[in-house]
């Protein structure tokens, strides 16, 4: 009997390892999502439109009727697509870091969570003080779940 009791405690901590690495990798999916989307819009700033007007105090149409501003979309479509591709690239590299480290040490886990946690600072920030009214805010939300739940996952984990 003594060792079912062993084989079940050794299954729950298989599942508590398995809720520490899949929010982080599921992170990574989510950012080579994004920057999927970004990456192949036709016009990416108007994903988050209504909060880009808002903080450049005009709207695109007025923006690009100006004949000065003639190319600003061609250049607005480079520096997404550029945003886009540091995403996927992001994402990616967070998914080779979960699969390579499965995060099944300590190390590796408070290494990506302090990246992450930088990053998800760093974005609180610039959304809440720039866009605050982005159409982004609850994927910034569920992000911050994700990490949240790794990391509590993380905490009664016995390595």
């Amino acid at each position: 009997m003594g060792h079912l009791a062993y084989k079940g405690k050794k299954m729950s901590q298989r599942i508590i390892h398995n809720f520490i690495w899949a929010p982080i990798f599921f992170i990574g999916l989510v950012s080579i999502a994004l920057g999927f989307i970004w990456f192949i819009h036709p016009e990416p700033w108007t994903l988050d439109q209504p909060p880009n007007e808002v903080l450049i105090q005009t709207t695109f149409k007025n923006l690009f009727s100006k004949e000065i501003n003639a190319f600003l979309p061609e250049y607005l479509l480079v520096l997404y697509k550029f945003f886009g591709w540091w995403m996927i690239i992001i994402g990616l590299l967070i998914i080779i870091f979960v699969l390579t480290t499965r995060l099944s040490t300590k190390n590796s886990r408070y290494s990506i969570y302090l990246v992450l946690f930088v990053n998800l600072i760093g974005l609180y920030y610039m959304i809440f003080n720039f866009l605050p009214t982005s159409p982004f805010k609850p994927m910034l939300y569920f992000l911050t779940f994700l990490l949240i739940s790794s990391i509590c996952f993380s905490i009664v984990f016995e390595d």
